[in-house]
Order: structure tokens, then C-alpha cells, then sequence
């Protein structure tokens, strides 16, 4: 048992994992696509649960807000539960004018000014956090046949929300596509216990324009991103 997610019973969480940042987006993801959909744990109100979809066990697991939750959660699935599958569900703000609100962006690689990953190597290594190739390339096989508007590439994991010091601009002129605060940490867990992970995001805000969805938007109608995680972390290898 973890500390965090607190299940005894082995088997209550499967070995693909959904992962959006907001406890409340997981439960409607669960509760909207899943069949039987169980909660397995409701420890800090940090819900997750266990169902099937189209016949393949899947859980989907709330991970909170910012890098050190991400590494919480996501280390404890894998070494804690056997998780060998992740897919992160959440939110990002769009920094590319080709990019609209509500579309999927799809995290190839992530730039990030954490100190998480230079504390874990030695100085002058900048490691870089990566998404598992065979997610990325199922992921956009399944977008283009749902035919959802997506963008793929290198996003930025920020430490801080609100954070006056970081140039936006700068970042949007060297292609970063969207902003968002955990991926990079999700990776980096995922390389250190090689398993497979993937960040897929619906663009709720644009950074540049200031067009932004509803917090109620935000826990329920992104429905994309999720069909789309879902059909990839069930295909076979």
C-alpha cells in the first residue's frame, strides 16, 4: 500500500493508467467512458478508478497539480502497483497562433525550468524528458481517425502558474507549442522505471490571445483528449 493512494487489494489498479491533473476530471472520465467504473481510492480527495473500455482494464488517476504531485502519483503507480502505461489528460495553454482552444496537443519532448531534473543528474547534463514514440505515433493515428484538430511537439512544464520572470514569447518563437505544469516530471519518472507515457492536453487557454474556457469547462467537456487516450493506451503493442 502507498501512502497516497492507500489500495491493499492487488489488481485494483491496472497496468494503464490515465492520468488528468484534476481529481474531479477523473471521475467524469471514468464515469463517462468506462463501464462498471470503481473507486479504488479517495485518499487527499485525490479520486481514481478502475473500468473497462471496449472490453480492456483501465484506470484513471487523479495527479494534482504541478511537478512534485505528478512524481508522487506516478511513482507510486509504477513502483507501488505495477503500472506499465501512463497517459497524462490534462490542460495546457497554447502559446502558437495555429493553435486554437479546445484542440489536443500532443507531447513530443518537454522544456521546463524545474529544477527536478538537473537535482537528478550531474552538472552540465541537460537531460530531456521524452514521450514513449510507440504512444506518440498511436496517438496520432488515432486523432487523425477521429479527426480531431492536433498539434504535436515540444511543450514547456513550468514549476510556477503564475510566474512573471519566464518569457513566453521567447519560448513560442523557438516552437514551443503550450504551457502546462507536470509532463516533464511524468516523463522523467517514466524513464527511471522504463515504462511507456505520454502527455495529451486540450488546449484550454491561449496564452497569447487571452481566449479561455470555464473551470466547469475544463472538468467535463474535453472529451477528445480522452477518447483519444483511451484508444491509444488499449492498443496492443
Amino acid at each position: 500500500m502507498s501512502w497516497h493512494i492507500g489500495v491493499i487489494t492487488p489488481g485494483e489498479i491496472s497496468e494503464r493508467v490515465l492520468m488528468p491533473g484534476d481529481p474531479l476530471r477523473a471521475k467524469h472520465i471514468a464515469e463517462t467512458f468506462l463501464e462498471n467504473p470503481k473507486e479504488y481510492s479517495h485518499v487527499r480527495n485525490m479520486l481514481g478508478f478502475t473500468g473497462t473500455y471496449k472490453g480492456c482494464r483501465v484506470s484513471v488517476q487523479g495527479s494534482g497539480m504541478g511537478m512534485p504531485s505528478m512524481s508522487i502519483y506516478a511513482t507510486e503507480l509504477i513502483r507501488d502497483y505495477g503500472v506499465k502505461k501512463i497517459i497524462r489528460t490534462g490542460t495546457c495553454g497554447a502559446l502558437q497562433t495555429t493553435i486554437h482552444v479546445r484542440d489536443v496537443v500532443i507531447a513530443q519532448a518537454t522544456t521546463t525550468d524545474s529544477s527536478m531534473v538537473r537535482n537528478i543528474f550531474t552538472h552540465g547534463v541537460t537531460f530531456a524528458p521524452t514521450g514513449t514514440y510507440t504512444l506518440l505515433e498511436k496517438a496520432v493515428a488515432n486523432a487523425r481517425s477521429l479527426k480531431v484538430p492536433f498539434h504535436v511537439g515540444n511543450v514547456l512544464s513550468q514549476d510556477r502558474l503564475y510566474d512573471d520572470e519566464i518569457d513566453l514569447n521567447k519560448l513560442s518563437a523557438y516552437g514551443v507549442l503550450a504551457a502546462e505544469m507536470e509532463t516533464a516530471a511524468l516523463y522523467l519518472v517514466a524513464a527511471k522505471y522504463r515504462i511507456e507515457a505520454l502527455g495529451i492536453f486540450t488546449v484550454s487557454n491561449h496564452i497569447l490571445t487571452g481566449v479561455e474556457t470555464s473551470a466547469k469547462e475544463r472538468e467535463t467537456s474535453f472529451n477528445d483528449m480522452a477518447h483519444i487516450a483511451l484508444e491509444t493506451i488499449i492498443a496492443d503493442d
